[in-house]
This record gives C-alpha cells, structure tokens and sequence, in this order.
C-alpha cells in the first residue's frame, strides 16, 4: 500500500473525529512518511511497518473519546467512550461490554429504589381518596421517603464513583489492547 492509499483509508477511518483532528492526525502521518523516505523506506515499507491503518483509526478514535470523557463525563460521552473500546477488539464485547451492563444495571436498580421509597406518600394519598386511609400508612410512608432521599444522596455518590472507576477500567483495557501496559 502507498502513501497515498494509506491516507485515504486512515481518513475514512476516522470519521468519528472533528476535521482539526483529522487534519492533525493526517499531517503527523504525511510527515511520517516524509522522514522515513528521506532515510530510504519505501512507501510500501512505510505503510507495512506503520500496520492497518483500519486498527490505528480504531485506537486513535479510543484514545479520543476516553480524552472527551475526561473533559465531560456525560451519558454519551461514556457511551461513545464504551463503543470505541469495544472496536478495538472482539474480545472486548465481553470484558467491557459485561461490566458496563452490569454497572447501568445496578445504578438503575439503585434510582429507582430511591424514587420509589420518595415517593411513597404518594400511596397514602391513594389511600385516602379510596377512603382506606390508617394514620400507621402514613408514619411509615413518610420514613419510608426519608430512606428513600438516603439512599438518592448514596446513589448520587455512588454514581460518581462508579463512572470514574469505569473510565478507569476503559483506560487500562484501551492501553493493554494497544499494546501491553507501559509500567
């Protein structure tokens, strides 16, 4: 494969980037070229030694959207962070993906506990419209929406918690597919 080749497949492989970051990331590439055929590589050796460039758009669109989850952890910024690990490998569908829907699991089951429990005053009111209504149900619907305001405050720290312990978790798996860890 020329230079030439090579490039046009980097940049469509890298459609997930903005067009500065694509232009960066070419330019550093067409200067690669340039140095090692100044030292009398081919293009074809070039291209060889620098590998698929299908593979090295997969890791560079990795290493980006787990840089944007850093700047701003929001739902999709994880999500795209997620799929992007995942195409670095198939083994991936099962070491990333695994976690990550147990984790959405958990935290789910987790806000909707504590919904459930604020909101059951809600049930004493249905009671009394019915005409069903013991003052008992109402003490134990008010503690029930304490513990459910109790369980939001953990649920909002656990949540922190566990985003950042799974872009941590991207980061390790994003480096050791790329090519071992370094130290």
């Amino acid at each position: 494969m020329n230079k030439e080749q090579f490039l046009k497949q980097l940049n469509e492989s890298l459609t997930g980037l903005s067009l500065e970051e694509q232009e960066d990331i070419l330019q550093d590439y067409e200067e690669y070229f340039t140095i090692a055929m100044e030292k009398g590589k081919t293009e074809q050796e070039i291209s060889t030694s620098l590998g698929n460039p299908k593979h090295i758009s997969k890791e560079l669109l990795a290493s980006y959207h787990l840089g944007q989850v850093e700047q701003s952890t929001s739902a999709g910024n994880v999500m795209r962070a997620v799929w992007a690990v995942i195409g670095l490998g198939f083994f991936n569908v099962v070491i990333v993906l695994g976690p990550f829907i147990a984790l959405v699991g958990v935290v789910i089951a987790g806000w909707a506990s504590a919904i459930a429990f604020i909101l059951a005053p809600l049930g004493v009111f249905f009671n009394l419209a019915v005409g069903n209504f013991q003052l008992f149900e109402l003490f134990f619907a008010l503690g029930l929406s304490g513990i459910g305001i109790f369980i939001a405050m953990g649920m909002f720290f656990a949540t922190s918690a566990l985003t950042k312990g799974f872009i941590r978790y991207l980061k390790f798996n994003a480096s050791l597919v790329k090519g071992g860890l370094k130290k």
